[in-house]
């Protein structure tokens, strides 16, 4: 079931920009500077060997992205097609608007790619009081308290991603996952039938789906 969790890699490891190379006491071994923290370039542009920092984007415009991308995802019959989708969907979800915020992810997921939980959690932490309406941020601390076996609060992460982006489907799974492996198959079916509504051809729900209604059904012989 482990496999499953919070939608494969996708989610565990989904996109996050790249933050800018630093050197000296910046290092990316050491804490990310708080938000509005080093030069802004006092509007005459960035500093040489700096990149420009980007326009802000018109409010509202990630989430008529993300509502373009789900009409797709859902209509997509090509599993293939639909990943790709999936990948841009992912994207979005990396992109918290904060630089300091992304980059406090992005350490995190290297953390936990490196099984430093300690250090991946302490990064997250750090991202959801500076963003504590970055779903993602939560998305990425319930998969570190899921692979803790401390499905309390992995479970609490996870109302907290679906109460800011309800169409998490890689939360879902990782919700699924739990009711399944704390024995409350029916409402873990339920929440692999959800799944599917927003991406009809991920395999992982489809098994799951097939599997717990065979075993119900099953039962209900």
């Amino acid at each position: 079931m482990r496999a499953l969790l919070f939608c494969l890699p996708l989610l565990l490891l989904a996109a996050v920009p790249p933050a800018p190379a630093q050197t000296g006491a910046n290092s990316p071994a050491e804490p990310a500077l708080p938000r509005g923290a080093g030069p802004s370039g006092g509007g005459r542009g960035a500093p040489s060997g700096e990149t420009p920092l980007k326009a802000p984007e018109e409010p509202g415009a990630q989430a008529r992205r993300l509502d373009a991308l789900f009409a797709e995802l859902k209509q997509e019959a090509s599993a293939t097609k639909a990943a790709a989708i999936a990948e841009k969907i992912n994207a979005e979800w990396g992109r918290s608007g904060s630089a300091t915020v992304d980059l406090l992810v992005q350490r995190a997921t290297l953390a936990m790619a490196k099984q430093d939980g300690a250090a991946a959690l302490d990064f997250l932490d750090q991202a959801l009081v500076l963003d504590p309406d970055y779903a993602e941020a939560w998305n990425r601390r319930a998969t570190l308290n899921y692979t803790n076996d401390d499905y309390g609060k992995s479970l609490d992460d996870i109302r907290q991603t679906l109460r800011l982006e309800p169409r998490h489907y890689g939360a879902l799974m990782g919700f699924g996952a739990i009711l399944e492996e704390t024995d409350r198959k029916p409402q873990a079916l339920q929440t692999y039938l959800k799944v599917l509504e927003l991406y009809p051809t991920l395999k992982p729900a489809q098994d799951a789906v097939a599997r717990l209604s065979d075993e119900l059904a099953g039962q209900a012989l």
